[in-house]
């Protein structure tokens, strides 16, 4: 059985041991500040139930998809265009878009173009 990995985003073996190091956030960043917010937890939900609780590439096929990810705990919410960079956008819904983690792991590396992010909300 196959898991997706919560230290690197890739898909391992249920019994294997990530030994991936985890990025540290800095608890006094913007991002980190905006994330405990309530503006954020709602929006959060709103776009989770736009998209109906799935991963938008994985049922859109794309990128290394292995197997779909219909588990609402594995679904997160990305902000394509990220919160450092343009902080005005970070609760508009057309830069919001549900992911499972292994696929939010890549659009954060930038494996996954933003404009394909954005092409997805679209539809």
């Amino acid at each position: 059985m196959l898991k997706s990995c919560l230290k690197c985003g890739r898909i391992h073996e249920h019994n294997y041991i990530c030994n991936t190091i985890t990025r540290v956030k800095a608890d006094d960043s913007i991002a980190y500040k905006f994330r405990n917010t309530q503006a954020w937890r709602k929006k959060r939900k709103i776009v989770h139930d736009r998209d109906k609780g799935l991963c938008q590439v994985c049922i859109s096929n794309l990128y290394d998809t292995y197997t779909r990810a219909y588990d609402n705990k594995l679904i997160e919410v990305h902000h394509i265009e990220p919160i450092v960079q343009t902080y005005e956008l970070r609760l508009e819904e057309g830069n919001l878009i549900s992911l499972c983690t292994y696929h939010h792991k890549m659009a954060d590396r930038g494996e996954i173009p933003r404009k394909v992010l954005k092409d997805m909300i679209k539809d």
